[in-house]
């Protein structure tokens, strides 16, 4: 990935607080991270706060949350510190009236003072005229010094607007894609300042961007069509451009729309997940949200999609990635969870399952980690789940006083009740008797088919059913151990009453 010059990599992350941090600001976020990591560069969190109407308070927590649970630290920002600070942009107003000011005495900037009644006005005139060319007219970039000071003294509010060249073309380099060039007529003088002092977005970025001496933007192309105003911005104050990657929308499962804030999955009645948290909350490891967020829309090679944080790193191109959109493909981040989930030695797994098997089944967390059945039932299901929110139903019987279930459920297939009460009662006796321990109970259990004339499978579903309540349960000498002699015993017990009472 060539350079303009020899400066190190800075690149940034610039959220808004508006709203949770979202999937696509994730893999944007993460591109980001990647080629900083991968250069030996910088990775900034800057944090765009001055549109003041949307804030959400608990926004910028979820983010920096969010950052921190996929593993993608920040080098500068907010709680990181830093020498290219204050990281909020509501903190750098006198920066943007400084450079506003110096644009204005440049003549690259002037002041409006048109009120929003005009403006409205104008818009339905335009409108009514079809105009291809929408937006602001120009006003007052052609007013005199004497109608300035005119405006001034009556001390109404004004706008700081950028004077954009009126003729010719303005074209710019992206990495991912050829853009043709925008007809500098179609871009209309946007307001740098608002009324209430605060910058708006394509002014404070770019003047941030100057300042903390980002290199590479690598951003949603949603922005493309905003370059050829920063492009001459950065013309205006003869500042070196940054080099533009816009990287391309993910699209929903079906691949029609922009993953938007809420759709229902295509496949049923299923909410689609679009915030990270959400993807944290229903089970969803962060090793395999990074290696999944990874691959939409970078390939690290054409035969695996799974690969480490540190593979990824030493892989990373911002050329290979792919500029044209891809569809979210969910059931290759479930597959690839439950892969990861694997992967996962017993006791870390069994920290990060509780947590969920706690909500759910409404045990203290402290209660849960305190039962020795839950280190023993815990690798019994590791195959099974693709997320940390399931398995809880497979094991309940081993967190719980008693089990109730059909006591039809314990006549075997083949038996009858009468039958079945034989067998149980002899598997009542060798469990009594023998050492409580998988290599002895397994073949004595097998020789006791035998003598009474009955298959494995028969005898061993009798037992599970007893103990479990289910059917199908977790393996069978697995769950015997998690519930321990007395409770299995005593739940033999139970069975064979509700057999009698069948016979």
């Amino acid at each position: 990935m060539g350079m303009s010059d020899n400066r190190p990599v800075r690149v940034r992350m610039a959220p808004s607080p508006t709203g949770y941090f979202h999937l696509g600001s994730a893999r944007t976020a993460l591109f980001n991270w990647l080629f900083a990591r991968h250069t030996g560069g910088k990775f900034i969190l800057r944090v765009e706060d001055t549109d003041r109407t949307r804030y959400v308070p608990d926004s910028l927590q979820d983010i920096v949350d969010s950052l921190g649970w996929l593993g993608l630290d920040y080098d500068e920002g907010p709680g990181v510190g830093g020498d290219c600070g204050p990281y909020f942009q509501s903190e750098r107003l006198p920066i943007y009236h400084e450079w506003s000011d110096w644009l204005i005495r440049a003549g690259h900037a002037y002041r409006c003072y048109c009120s929003e009644e005009r403006l409205d006005a104008l818009r339905r005139e335009q409108a009514a005229r079809k105009d291809e060319a929408l937006g602001y007219d120009r006003h007052c970039r052609y007013l005199t010094a004497a109608q300035r000071s005119e405006h001034e003294a009556a001390g109404g509010p004004s706008v700081v607007r950028f004077a954009m060249p009126t003729e010719g073309q303005t074209s710019f380099t992206d990495v991912l894609r050829k853009l043709k060039p925008w007809e500098n007529s179609q871009v209309r003088d946007p307001v740098l300042i608002k009324s209430d002092g605060f910058p708006t977005y394509h002014f404070a970025n770019v003047i941030d961007d100057h300042f903390m001496a980002i290199t590479h933007i690598l951003r949603g192309d949603e922005w493309i069509s905003s370059v050829p105003l920063h492009v001459n911005l950065y013309r205006a104050f003869g500042w070196e451009m940054p080099i533009y990657a816009h990287v391309p929308l993910i699209l929903d499962p079906s691949g029609v729309g922009k993953l938007s804030k809420r759709k229902k999955r295509a496949a049923g009645d299923e909410e689609l997940l679009t915030f990270v948290r959400e993807y944290r909350e229903a089970g969803y490891l962060p090793e395999a949200m990074f290696n999944f967020l990874a691959i939409m829309g970078w390939s690290y090679s054409p035969d695996t999609d799974l690969f480490t944080r540190e593979q990824a790193i030493a892989k990373f191109d911002i050329a290979d990635i792919n500029p044209a959109a891809g569809a979210l493909p969910m059931s290759k981040l479930d597959w690839m969870n439950g892969h990861y989930i694997r992967q996962l030695a017993a006791a870390d797994l069994t920290e990060r399952i509780a947590p969920f098997w706690s909500q759910e089944s409404g045990i203290p967390l402290e209660q849960l980690h305190a039962d020795p059945a839950l280190p023993i039932v815990v690798p019994l299901i590791q195959e099974r789940i693709k997320t940390l929110a399931e398995g809880w139903d497979l094991v309940d019987f081993a967190f719980v006083a008693e089990i109730n279930y059909e006591p039809t459920m314990l006549i075997a297939k083949g038996l009858n009740a009468a039958q079945t009460l034989a067998a149980l009662k002899s598997l009542h006796r060798v469990l009594a008797e023998l050492p409580f321990d998988e290599a002895v109970l397994d073949p004595a259990l097998r020789n006791l088919a035998g003598e009474l004339g009955l298959k494995v499978g028969q005898l061993f579903g009798i037992l599970r059913v007893a103990t479990t309540g289910k059917a199908v349960a977790p393996p069978l000498f697995g769950s015997l151990l998690a519930l321990g002699r007395e409770r299995v015993l005593a739940r033999c017990t139970r069975a064979e009453e509700l057999l009698r009472a069948l016979s």
